[in-house]
């Protein structure tokens, strides 16, 4: 059991946490090892996220603080929270891969372990998100990944339409040159009949004379 002393810290850990987070997400942590946990508090470091579990009556005093409304009592089970400095993707993302990951018991439902997530509160919107959008939005690419192919999808129709004009210009100067070399073959065709009898010239032209 937990002393005053170390509540008092958690508290105001958990205070500064929220003071610098723009979205949370909560999460059923019962039944997760300590060794899962602390994989998961490394992923989170890297996307600017932390995970602390706090009790949940604490946890709804700082919330309604920030002037977040949050019905944390819905939840049966406890409830551990991630505090994300950027965007509620950043974090989601992370999380849903870490549930997604786990190991499901024989007889276990597939998805039993993601859901495990809760919900959450977008700052920047000032709105809760519940379970499902967690889900839906942790499940997609990162942002930078999707704008990659957003910027595919858009450059693609300028590549086709370049390469169409490159071919048209490789056809259009084959065709110059075999007309050229087609008006070209008859004098040169000429000259060579004028050239190649020079005997006859000559039989011709005593004649003549």
């Amino acid at each position: 059991m937990k002393t005053k002393a170390q509540k008092t810290e958690e508290l105001q850990n958990a205070k500064q946490l929220l003071e610098k987070s723009r979205a949370l997400i909560f999460a059923d942590f019962s039944k997760i090892s300590a060794e899962d946990t602390r994989r998961l508090r490394v992923e989170l470091k890297k996307s600017g996220a932390n995970f602390l579990v706090i009790k949940k009556r604490l946890l709804g005093l700082l919330l309604k603080e920030k002037g977040i409304i949050a019905d944390l009592k819905q939840f049966k089970m406890s409830v551990g929270t991630i505090f994300a400095e950027g965007d509620i993707e950043k974090a989601a993302g992370p999380a849903y891969q870490f549930f997604s990951k786990l190991e499901v018991p024989e007889g276990g439902a597939k998805d039993m372990w993601v859901r495990h997530l809760l919900g959450g509160y977008d700052a920047k919107a000032n709105a809760n998100v519940d379970a499902q959008q967690i889900i839906y939005i942790g499940k997609l690419p990162p942002r930078e990944v999707l704008l990659a192919q957003l910027l595919g999808m858009l450059t693609a129709p300028i590549r086709s339409f370049i390469y169409v004009l490159d071919q048209k210009a490789k056809t259009g100067g084959a065709a110059v040159a075999t007309a050229a070399k087609a008006e070209a073959t008859p004098a040169a065709t000429n000259e060579s009949n004028d050239n190649s009898n020079p005997e006859q010239k000559v039989e011709l032209t005593q004649a003549q004379a």
